[in-house]
């Protein structure tokens, strides 16, 4: 019986196709570190900024739905690490805001993203792949995915940041954001820059 809470998962007859939520975070902070230091050189490109704004608040969201849940559930002392790193996104969602709002804070930004990434890499990443089995981690990654897909493009610290009602309120608000940057031409992704 698996530790984290997810509902069983049909017969495959096979392995559960899919990353882990270990890889698929990790590539992730990779973009992001990319993106934060392309914002660092060119503090100007307004472009870069929207596509840091849209990655990272994707990103922590996802997080908060399913990486942190995880942490709480399977990781022995795993409250205070969600805890600790809730607090932290919920600094950076208001650093986004302010980038967002005044185009001034990327270096701070930058510093914090670092700040997060290593958190992850070093302590929360490492203990989720001892304590949870890998068919798990297979099944977080892809649920990780679907869930940043769905997630707000712009920061917005003031929703939910835990289950339930995080998952529930994330993607009606990610609906809007997308509205939004559509019609006003917003690159969301690296690939659009």
């Amino acid at each position: 019986m698996s530790d984290v809470n997810l509902p069983p998962l049909p017969p495959t007859g096979g392995e559960i196709p899919g990353r882990s939520i270990v890889d698929v975070v990790a590539a992730q902070h990779r973009e992001l570190l990319r993106l934060t230091e392309r914002l660092t050189e060119s503090p100007d490109d307004r472009d870069v900024a929207s596509v840091l704004v849209a990655t990272l608040s994707r990103h922590l969201c996802a997080e908060e739905q399913y990486l942190y849940p995880a942490v709480r559930t399977a990781v022995p002392g795993g409250e205070q690490l969600a805890d600790r790193e809730l607090a932290e996104d919920q600094a950076i969602l208001e650093r986004l805001q302010e980038l967002e709002r005044t185009g001034d804070g990327g270096d701070q930004l930058a510093e914090a993203v670092r700040r997060h990434v290593a958190a992850d890499a070093e302590e929360l990443l490492p203990l989720l792949e001892q304590m949870v089995p890998a068919e798990d981690l297979v099944r977080l990654g892809n649920r990780f995915e679907t869930a940043e897909e769905a997630a707000p493009t712009r920061p917005h610290p003031s929703t939910p940041s835990t289950p339930p009602w995080n998952k529930v309120v994330d993607p009606l608000v990610g609906v809007a954001d997308k509205i939004r940057d559509v019609i006003g031409s917003r690159a969301t992704y690296a690939r659009d820059l």
